[in-house]
């Protein structure tokens, strides 16, 4: 704006002057005034017209500042749009795993209960026997008797529960399912045969739950044959 405003004075001083000379070669000092007006006017519009040029500048620069600033809040808030969302989604998938575990555990607990249950229902009718057995007056003959029955019952309530006991006696000495506690030198059984039992072992279907308790015969005709 400076750079104008002083071109255009050395405009006005080069008007002047070449007015001044010719105001000395022709007519006069009216003529000089005249000159001067019109080229302090064309200095007023030059000015107006750079301080109109920059205020469109400065209004175009600040429109586009405007814009860049709502463009960023724009931005901004849909950032903001975004992270709610993320953290929504964040919420609801904890809560639904931990809904989750919580059912697991509950359906685990429910499976075990009704295991123990199915276990545990067939025996309470045992109990009762035993109980009456223990109440029951009678002789040593009448209270083995009822022992033997219970005994029986449990038999067919283990049976239900696919628990089997393990044969031994008679049976030839198997590792898998008997333990040997002792040996009896015979020459009237086997060697290696089970020829008691002390304790019953017992399967469920094919896995071993305890093994039999056992004596063996030792037959030494045999093993020096």
């Amino acid at each position: 704006m400076n750079r104008h405003k002083g071109a255009a004075g050395q405009w006005g001083k080069v008007a002047r002057w070449a007015g001044i000379g010719n105001n000395r070669e022709k007519s006069g000092s009216g003529e000089t005034m005249a000159e001067e007006t019109g080229v302090q006017a064309a200095e007023e519009r030059d000015m107006t017209l750079e301080d109109s040029q920059e205020a469109q500048a400065n209004s175009g620069q600040g429109a586009e500042e405007t814009d860049a600033s709502s463009g960023l809040k724009k931005e901004l808030e849909q950032v903001k749009g975004e992270r709610d969302q993320l953290l929504d989604r964040l919420a609801r998938l904890q809560a639904e795993f931990e809904n989750s575990r919580r059912r697991e555990v509950k359906e685990r607990q429910d499976v075990r209960d009704y295991a123990v249950q199915n276990a545990v229902e067939p025996f309470l009718g045992v109990m009762d026997n035993f109980q009456l057995a223990l109440n029951a007056e009678g002789s040593v003959d009448q209270l083995r008797s009822g022992v033997e029955l219970i005994l029986r019952q449990m038999d067919d309530v283990l049976r239900g529960l696919n628990v089997q006991s393990v044969e031994s006696v008679g049976q030839q000495f198997d590792p898998r399912v008997h333990e040997a506690l002792g040996s009896i030198e015979t020459a009237e059984y086997p060697d290696h045969q089970v020829i008691e039992e002390i304790r019953k072992g017992y399967k469920l279907r094919d896995k071993l739950l305890r093994p039999a308790l056992v004596k063996i015969a030792v037959n030494g005709k045999q093993v020096s044959e």
